[in-house]
């Protein structure tokens, strides 16, 4: 399972939210790096460990991916189990380039982050020059910081009577590849996405909608371009709804690579061609046709470059890379006596 949270927690498997507050609690605040001046980077090490566990073990969905597949299922290495929970499980049904249900990702947040958000503020070592900027909004706690309730159930720190606890957490977002062909990427289009989901009423109680996602391609966008819906996933008590995040991906394309900016094509001649001259006729992304005569000897390796014939550029469409033509020669597999002597003529003279 590789990281072991519970045992980082020192918690057993059957742990409650309880549990895990107070082994959270107990742990952060022994382990904060303003208070171990004299070993900080291993308190740091610490530190950091006791907030991830508690941020994957606190939540339902990530404890449940956790549980069964381990560290590499939070990585996104394999689908999480009965996905389609609270934790923004959004389905994708069908349309523009989809690929069905999409993959759970964990996105873990800092540690100081997490600690400011159970105990209320960033440091209650350093004070107002403390690690985070000392406390958020001033000192809630008049009486002091470390008094003899710091660990009690009715502690300022997370127990059952803190708010900061119930603060709602923001599930892990929603990936979801997009791929679109070199056409599309050439000259934009329009993708629309229907997905389910679940709302909740005023009431609290959630009810499943479909929604229709309009995505707009632009011309000259890349391979890893990723389009963000905010809020879309799931939405359940105590939790915001994830991201929806669609990721382009290039489908392979017959005729032409796509190297940048630029687009890429390979054209078969024979040896002959290479020698006395070559006219290329390509039909474009966009349909239209261009001719290029090539009047230059082509050897091995030449490679004839017209300029901005290639993809647009994303941030002014109105330019383009370039069209890289290159060559693969075809060689005789043999020749005649007649035309070896025949070639020595021609190309000695």
């Amino acid at each position: 399972m590789g990281v072991d949270y519970y045992k980082i927690l020192q918690v057993d498997r059957g742990a409650n939210d309880d549990d895990l507050k107070k082994a959270y609690r107990k742990l952060a605040m022994k382990w904060h790096p303003d208070k171990n001046p004299n070993n900080k980077k291993e308190a740091e090490a610490k530190f950091k460990q006791i907030s991830e566990a508690y941020e994957v073990l606190s939540d339902a969905q990530k404890r449940a991916v956790y549980d069964q597949y381990g560290e590499e299922g939070l990585k996104g290495q394999v689908p999480p189990p009965g996905y389609g929970g609270a934790g923004g499980g959004t389905t994708f049904f069908s349309g523009g380039g989809g690929n069905g249900p999409t993959t759970f990702r964990f996105n873990p947040r800092s540690a100081d982050d997490i600690f400011a958000e159970f105990f209320g503020f960033s440091s209650p070592f350093g004070g107002m020059g403390g690690r985070g900027g000392g406390m958020r909004g001033g000192s809630r706690f008049p009486g002091g910081m470390f008094g003899d309730d710091v660990f009690g159930s009715g502690s300022a720190y997370g127990g059952e009577g803190s708010v900061n606890s119930q603060r709602p957490q923001k599930a892990a977002a929603i990936e979801n590849r997009l791929p679109c062909s070199l056409e599309d990427l050439y000259k934009g289009t329009t993708k629309k996405m229907k997905i389910s989901r679940e709302i909740a009423d005023a009431s609290g109680r959630t009810m499943p909608v479909e929604e229709i996602l309009t995505i707009d391609i632009k011309p000259g966008w890349k391979k890893g371009t990723k389009i963000t819906f905010p809020e879309k996933g799931n939405e359940a008590p105590n939790i915001i709804p994830a991201d929806i995040v669609f990721i382009i991906d290039e489908k392979p394309h017959d005729v032409f690579t796509r190297e940048g900016n630029d687009l890429i094509i390979t054209q078969n001649i024979s040896l002959v061609e290479a020698l006395t001259g070559y006219t290329v006729h390509l039909t474009m992304l966009d349909g239209q046709n261009l001719t290029i005569p090539i009047n230059s000897i082509i050897h091995p390796g030449y490679e004839e470059v017209v300029r901005r014939e290639g993809m647009p550029i994303p941030k002014d469409p109105s330019k383009r890379g370039n069209l890289r033509i290159k060559f693969n020669i075809k060689f005789p597999s043999r020749l005649t006596p007649d035309q070896k002597a025949g070639i020595k003529r021609l190309l000695s003279s």
